[in-house]
């Protein structure tokens, strides 16, 4: 079974335009996210889907120089555009991750790549039927097939843009297994989707004396409690 990391990405955001490429230590944040899951041992490749908007060019030059995947799709259609990544690149399921998730702890990519296999459940998540994990570390893994019904099913406007609600809402038609984390930290933020969540994510690589890829979730909440005191 082929499983990839498929991550969205693009450059439009409310709060903070352009936070994919912003740069941190002079390396663009979306080169953290990939760099990490390039390391994961569960997963087959890493595939960015970013849109066809002329704004999002940025984003495939990024993939271009880095040597990354890239699939483009639909602006205002991000299941579809997650679905067409999926079948461009032969994956028989994958992991959605978000672009503004770059500390990401691969090994929860990891853990949700084994359970998908090793249940043959539809969806594999860290997110359902409660948050328990910091935001920026959010993993949902699918079999390709199950997605195909569930984009089929689809008819709310969530449905397209945040891409699994009709999972969650449809939860009895399709074969869900979550992991959690104890105690729940689902209020904490390792996500960067403000100047302010910039800023944390900032100093917290900053204050690495390793590579940002060997810091696990653990290490990662250390070092935040230190620059956020």
């Amino acid at each position: 079974m082929a499983i990839g990391a498929i991550v969205q990405a693009r450059m439009g955001s409310a709060r903070l335009p352009g936070k994919v490429l912003a740069e941190v230590s002079g390396k663009p944040l979306l080169a953290y996210l990939v760099e990490r899951l390039e390391r994961a041992r569960e997963l087959d490749g890493v595939v960015v889907a970013t849109s066809d908007v002329a704004e999002d060019d940025a984003v495939a030059s990024f993939c271009r120089a880095a040597g990354v995947e890239c699939h483009r799709g639909p602006l205002d259609d991000v299941a579809g555009r997650v679905l067409g990544a999926a079948r461009a690149f032969g994956l028989d399921g994958f992991i959605r991750i978000s672009g503004d998730s770059p500390l990401l702890d691969q090994d929860l990519a990891d853990r949700a790549a084994a359970l998908l296999t090793g249940t043959g459940c539809d969806l594999a998540t860290n997110v359902h039927p409660r948050r328990t994990f910091p935001h920026g570390q959010s993993v949902e893994a699918f079999r390709r097939d199950a997605f195909e019904r569930g984009y089929a099913a689809a008819t709310e406007p969530g449905d397209f843009e945040h891409v699994t609600p009709v999972f969650y809402r449809r939860a009895d038609e399709f074969a869900i297994e979550s992991f959690e984390r104890e105690p729940a930290i689902g209020d904490v933020r390792l996500v960067v989707d403000t100047e302010e969540d910039l800023a944390v994510l900032t100093e917290i690589v900053g204050a690495m004396t390793r590579p940002h890829w060997d810091y696990g979730l653990e290490e990662l909440l250390e070092l935040r409690s230190a620059c956020v005191a």
